[in-house]
């Protein structure tokens, strides 16, 4: 198992397959609750003290504090770089007295039992070595009667056309480099079961989907993808002896290709888990 040390002294105990590169952080900050936390909008109630497992950059962190509060919000990421980037996006959306922003290890909350109301984590316990240790640190956290909300994509289900070589070999790559580094790259598919395995009985599974298909989103998601094949999981692969610098070329063509088609549809599958405590 990969670990790294954390600021604060604790450990986190799986590396983090993406990295944190400029490409990675500018997909994280594209995302929002409308399109990431749908499944989550409708039990929100202003007041509500709510954590933000994971946060990243915190755009998605930021549109949940506005629908809870005035209540208590706060963003935690083991990584300063991503934290760094949420302080930015607070600060341009006008809620850095809002929101609190805390560097930890998900497997070792820094807060007392039934803290929150709702505890949210968006693609990120498919990059953990032990998930349901981490819902339940998640559940140790959250107040009776409160909400675990979590999601996260399932590779094996995403899809494409049209189908340039070196597509497949992404993914297949991807998902290796993934697993090698202790992750689960198929977590969504697994959410129920987690969460009936971290002793949670009233859970409510279901599914989204991102689309690209727009001209926009398609050279985004081609440019995005091509970058973090040269610049975030593709050097891993290399180290870790599941690619080479062609192979990694490869898969970056393959992704420029891909989005070069007027014809270019991508969708990403999501499993979604709602728990209650």
């Amino acid at each position: 198992m990969n670990s790294e040390q954390l600021p604060d002294g604790s450990v986190e105990t799986a590396r983090y397959t993406h990295g944190h590169s400029a490409a990675v952080l500018s997909a994280h900050s594209r995302r929002g609750a409308a399109d990431s936390a749908a499944y989550l909008l409708a039990h929100l109630r202003a007041g509500m003290d709510l954590l933000d497992v994971g946060c990243g950059p915190a755009s998605i962190t930021a549109d949940l504090a506005e629908r809870v509060a005035p209540g208590r919000v706060v963003g935690l990421d083991a990584a300063a770089g991503a934290l760094e980037a949420a302080r930015a996006t607070l600060r341009e959306r006008g809620l850095s007295e809002q929101v609190e922003l805390t560097c930890g290890d998900i497997m070792a909350l820094p807060f007392e039992d039934a803290s929150f109301d709702v505890v949210h984590a968006h693609q990120v316990l498919q990059h953990l070595a032990d998930p349901v240790g981490a819902l339940a640190e998640m559940r140790r956290v959250t107040r009776p009667g409160g909400i675990v909300a979590v999601r996260d994509a399932v590779y094996s289900a995403m899809t494409w056309f049209p189908e340039p070589a070196g597509m497949e070999q992404w993914r297949s790559v991807y998902m290796a480099t993934a697993r090698a580094n202790d992750g689960e790259p198929d977590a969504g598919s697994r959410l129920l079961s987690w969460a009936r395995e971290a002793g949670f009985t009233d859970v409510t599974a279901s599914a989204s989907t991102w689309c690209y298909a727009t001209p926009t989103d398609r050279a985004w998601q081609s440019q995005t993808w091509a970058q973090r094949c040269l610049t975030s999981f593709g050097p891993q692969a290399v180290e870790l002896g599941l690619a080479d610098g062609a192979d990694l070329e490869t898969m970056a063509q393959a992704w420029r290709q891909w989005g070069a088609s007027e014809d270019a549809w991508f969708v990403v599958v999501h499993g979604e888990v709602l728990a209650r405590v």
